[in-house]
C-alpha cells in the first residue's frame, strides 16, 4: 500500500517514462528523417506540375532537408545530372548515357495540337506524313520533342513545314490560339501550360509517336535518402497524373 508521498511519486514517474518515450520516438523520427541539400532539375514544361508539390513536400515532412529546382531543356539538365551540378532530374525522352542512371516514369501519346474545332475531322487521328501539309509551331532543335519529330521525318523521307520556332511551349499554344499554325506536343503539355478546352487534339499515327518522362541520377555516386525519397515522390506524382 502506497503512501500519499508514494502515490505521487508513483504518478510523477509515469509521467517521466512518457516523457521519455516521446523523446525517443521524436529522436528516432529524426534520425530516419532524410536531410541535406537536394538540386532537383525539371523541364519548363513540366515546372509549373512538379514544383508546388515538391515543395509542400518539403515543407510539410522533409523539415531537415533543403530543396532547390532548377530548370532547363533535357540536354543541358542530363549535363548537370552527370557534371554534378543536379542530383535528380526529370527529362522527356533522353538519349542513352553512361554517366546518368535513367528510369522511365511515363509514356503518352504526341498529339497534332490546333486550336478549338480545327480538327474535327482528324480526331481519329493523322497520318505522320500529313504533317508536311500543315504549318507548325516547333521549339528548337535542342528541345526533346524537336529532337523526336525531326528523327522520325527523316526516316519517314520527308520534311517539316516549320512556320515558327518557339522556344516557350506556353507561348507556342498562344501562337496556336491565335491561328498562326498548329503544335506537336504530349497530351499533358495542355494541362499544364494552358487551358485544353481552348484546343483540339489529334493523336499522330503511323507511327505512332510517344513522349516518354524519365527520372535521371548519376549512375556514378549511390544515392542519399533524400535522393531516394524524392525519387519515389516524383515517380508517385508521375502516376497520379497518368491516372488523371
Amino acid at each position: 500500500m502506497l503512501t500519499d508521498a508514494g502515490k505521487r511519486l508513483f504518478d510523477h514517474s509515469i509521467g517521466i517514462l512518457q516523457l521519455m518515450s516521446c523523446a525517443r520516438d521524436d529522436i528516432e523520427a529524426n534520425r530516419n528523417m532524410p536531410s541535406g541539400r537536394i538540386v532537383v532539375g525539371l523541364p519548363p514544361s513540366y515546372g509549373r506540375l512538379f514544383t508546388l508539390p515538391l515543395v509542400q513536400e518539403f515543407k510539410d515532412s522533409l523539415l531537415k532537408a533543403r530543396l532547390s529546382i532548377v530548370e532547363g531543356l533535357s540536354a543541358h539538365l542530363a549535363e548537370w545530372i552527370a557534371t554534378g551540378r543536379a542530383d535528380l532530374a526529370i527529362l522527356v525522352n533522353p538519349d542513352p548515357n553512361p554517366a546518368l542512371d535513367i528510369q522511365p516514369i511515363l509514356e503518352e501519346p504526341v498529339c497534332l495540337v490546333g486550336v478549338a474545332g480545327s480538327l474535327e475531322d482528324k480526331t481519329g487521328g493523322i497520318e505522320f506524313k500529313d504533317l508536311t501539309t500543315l504549318p507548325l509551331i516547333l521549339p528548337e532543335r535542342t528541345h526533346a520533342m524537336r529532337k523526336l519529330l525531326e528523327t522520325q521525318s527523316a526516316l519517314a523521307g520527308i520534311k517539316l513545314q516549320v512556320a515558327w520556332e518557339i522556344s516557350s511551349i506556353t507561348s507556342i499554344l498562344n501562337l496556336v490560339q491565335a491561328k498562326h499554325g498548329y503544335a506537336v506536343l504530349p497530351r499533358s503539355s495542355l494541362a499544364v501550360n494552358g487551358e485544353p478546352e481552348h484546343f483540339s487534339l489529334s493523336p499522330i499515327l503511323n507511327p505512332m509517336l510517344t513522349s516518354t518522362l524519365c527520372l535521371a541520377t548519376s549512375s556514378s555516386k549511390n544515392p542519399t535518402p533524400l535522393i531516394l525519397h524524392v525519387h519515389r515522390l516524383l515517380r508517385a506524382l508521375a502516376t497520379s497524373r497518368r491516372k488523371t
